[in-house]
């Protein structure tokens, strides 16, 4: 027997009502009880619109949302409950235990109404099944009483299992339009919302067919999305806003009060120069006036040491086993008197304080400003050029811009080629050498043969251009010096000309000048002398000192202009031979009372004495002990902590010969000159004992 059935399992997830929206008549013909509602339907061929007819339903008639279905000797389906919906409560739907698949007759179309266009807004977004073929038009809504929804008890809600996954029922296949039925038409009831074909989803992925859920009243289950009312209010930009002007203005606040609390202080106040500073100007700020860097005289109000009190004082450090032979004289500056004296009248080897005699020597000879010239003329030949050396070992090879710490101010060899190649167009072939200007040996005599060899830290062959004092590292006092220094800067300068060196020539004298640097100062030339105990500089400043007296500029001929200058200066050298200017020979003898006249003469009190004003440099050039030099380095112990600051000298040291010359001031501030001479000593030990003597020096008041 044929029946009619809805399914009971479904569960339907949009609203579902029987009011008519519809704002047109609707299309068919009226007859007694009963009327034919048209729905369109699109996606036809041919682009048509094909209309179904749907039955009027009343009361006693039921629902015409069932749809007829012929089925044959069905097997009942057990009912299973319909779970309830709740507005604030999530839904979980009561599926059956086994669930049947919908049987669904498809509808004979009645004659299809052409339409210009559809009308989409009829279709129910929420509904649309984008995988089917043709979707259900929602007429336009009119005003229909409202059919009242019957009232029952919601039984209690009931969990359910998770569902399985499993496969979907298949999509009905479409019929050829000649097999659809056409369902009777029943009578007039309240037209119900019509909606497009949808596919009910379930939470395990499920999907059923509109003719499973319709014709069964459900309450709307909860939206997804949030209600109108939820959605982001205007004033929360506005909220947002506000917030971000607070943060922003809070941010400066505090950014002016930290700014105001540091300008508060009195660094920050003395640094930026801020009226409120602690050591802001008090009146008018003074012009600028020029200053020239003099040393001035010892203070001579200041009580002087008896001779008792120092030698006294002296008796111990000065008696010290480390200091092997010692000899040694200490004067008051102020008086020039003899304060403590042992032996001094002995000549021994200097070492390095032989340099005090060059430095003064060139001093009193040559003017202050003297500056060593270097240049590079017109060769013979087209695109040849000639250095001419002048004796300046200072030239550094660092880039212009950058200065030399080994020889502050020191002439730039990329100034030279600079100078050189804006001349002469930048046509050069060939760099030749002039270096006869020193005459001679490159070696004295006393010097240790390695220290000319290639790779030693004290000396390089003594001629008259090089750069960097012949060392190859142009920032290290102790790089390797290299064997031929002049040939090494001839080729430097050949390659950055792109030309080549092409040897040895002597330049005409009266050739074109295409480049020419210069030295320092003399000042600071003996400055980098002594400071650094510069071999180089010493030899080649003797040989300066014979050029100006007219002597051979050689080792000999530098030593004889050298003692020469200091007799005409009425200085006794009585026991002073020397062969060099550096003090590197071994066969260099001075006495301590030379090396302590020499320098009583340049820190006495302004006006007292010619020479001193000349010699005065030399005090400037002197090590500091602790600080600077070759003195920077020592006076830590704690037995000679006390000098450190207070004591500068020049230093001397060869294998068994430790000096040391140079002032001090005392605990009443007394300028006391001192030369102290060890032969026969320990190079660590001996040096440690003789910083001990000078650091006595200076807590003594010794009276």
């Amino acid at each position: 027997m044929k029946e009619r059935y809805v399914p009971e399992n479904d569960d339907p997830r949009w609203p579902s009502d029987d009011k008519d929206t519809s704002s047109a008549e609707p299309k068919g013909t009226k007859g007694d009880g009963e009327a034919t509602v048209w729905l369109p339907m699109s996606g036809l061929a041919n682009g048509k619109t094909e209309e179904l007819s749907v039955p009027k339903v009343t009361p006693e008639s039921g629902s015409w949302f069932s749809p007829v279905v012929e089925v044959e000797d069905e097997p009942e389906i057990p009912e299973t409950p319909t779970p309830q919906w709740s507005a604030f409560a999530p839904v979980t739907p009561v599926e059956p235990e086994k669930p049947e698949a919908p049987k669904t007759v498809f509808v004979q179309p009645v004659q299809p109404r052409q339409t210009d266009e559809p009308d989409w807004d009829q279709f129910d977004r929420g509904a649309a099944t984008p995988t089917r073929e043709h979707e259900l038009a929602r007429p336009e809504p009119r005003q229909e009483p409202q059919r009242p929804e019957p009232q029952r008890q919601e039984p209690p809600r009931q969990e359910r299992p998770e569902p399985s996954l499993q496969e979907p029922p298949p999509e009905p296949s479409r019929r050829p339009e000649q097999n659809r039925v056409e369902p009777p038409r029943p009578a007039e009831v309240p037209s119900a919302t019509m909606h497009a074909r949808p596919v009910r989803i379930e939470p395990a992925e499920e999907r059923f067919d509109p003719e499973a859920t319709v014709g069964i009243q459900q309450p709307q289950p909860p939206s997804e999305e949030p209600p109108a009312a939820e959605a982001a209010p205007a004033p929360k930009p506005k909220k947002r806003k506000r917030k971000v002007l607070l943060i922003t203005g809070l941010v400066v606040v505090l950014l002016l009060a930290g700014v105001g609390g540091a300008a508060a202080m009195p660094k920050v106040s003395n640094r930026l120069g801020l009226p409120w500073a602690p050591n802001a100007p008090r009146g008018d700020i003074p012009q600028p006036a020029g200053v020239t860097r003099v040393l001035h005289g010892p203070d001579i109000n200041g009580v002087a040491p008896t001779k008792a009190g120092l030698t006294a004082a002296l008796a111990g450090p000065a008696g010290a086993a480390d200091l092997g032979t010692l000899t040694g004289t200490v004067v008051d500056a102020a008086t020039g008197d003899v304060l403590w004296d042992k032996n001094s009248g002995t000549p021994l080897t200097p070492a390095s304080t032989t340099k005090i005699l060059v430095v003064a020597a060139a001093l009193l000879s040559l003017d202050h400003g003297t500056q060593i010239s270097t240049k590079i003329v017109q060769g013979a030949d087209p695109g040849t050029v000639i250095l001419v050396a002048g004796g300046d070992p200072s030239l550094t090879s660092l880039p212009l811009g950058t200065d030399s710490p080994l020889y502050p101010g020191a002439a730039h060899v990329d100034d030279l080629v600079a100078q050189v190649k804006k001349a002469s167009g930048g046509k050069i072939s060939k760099v030749q050498l002039d270096v006869s200007l020193f005459k001679g040996p490159t070696s004295a005599k006393g010097w240790d043969p390695e220290d000319t060899i290639a790779g030693n830290t004290y000396m390089a062959p003594v001629v008259p251009v090089m750069a960097d004092g012949g060392r190859n590292d142009p920032k290290s006092d102790h790089a390797p010096r290299i064997a031929n220094p002049a040939t090494a800067l001839t080729q430097k300068i050949a390659g950055k000309l792109e030309a080549q060196a092409g040897g040895t020539t002597t330049a005409p004298k009266d050739a074109k000048v295409l480049g020419e640097v210069k030295s320092q100062p003399l000042a600071e030339f003996a400055n980098s002398l002594l400071q650094l105990s510069d071999n180089m500089l010493a030899d080649v400043l003797a040989r300066q000192i014979a050029l100006a007296k007219g002597a051979e500029p050689s080792f000999a001929g530098g030593a004889a202009a050298t003692l020469d200058v200091l007799k005409q200066a009425g200085f006794d050298l009585t026991g002073v031979q020397i062969n060099d200017g550096s003090g590197l020979s071994d066969q260099n003898k001075i006495p301590a009372k030379v090396l302590s006249e020499i320098l009583a003469v340049a820190a006495a009190p302004d006006g007292k004495d010619p020479r001193t004003a000349k010699l005065r440099p030399l005090l400037a050039g002197l090590p500091v002990a602790g600080g600077s030099g070759t003195l920077e380095k020592r006076y830590g112990d704690p037995a000679s902590a006390a000098g450190r600051g207070w004591v500068r000298g020049k230093t001397g040291t060869l294998s068994g010969v430790n000096t040391l010359a140079g002032v001090v001031l005392d605990t009443d501030g007394r300028m006391l000159v001192f030369a102290l001479m060890s032969s026969g000593s320990d190079q660590n030990k001996g040096r440690a004992a003789l910083d001990v003597v000078a650091a006595t020096l200076h807590k003594c008041g010794c009276r």
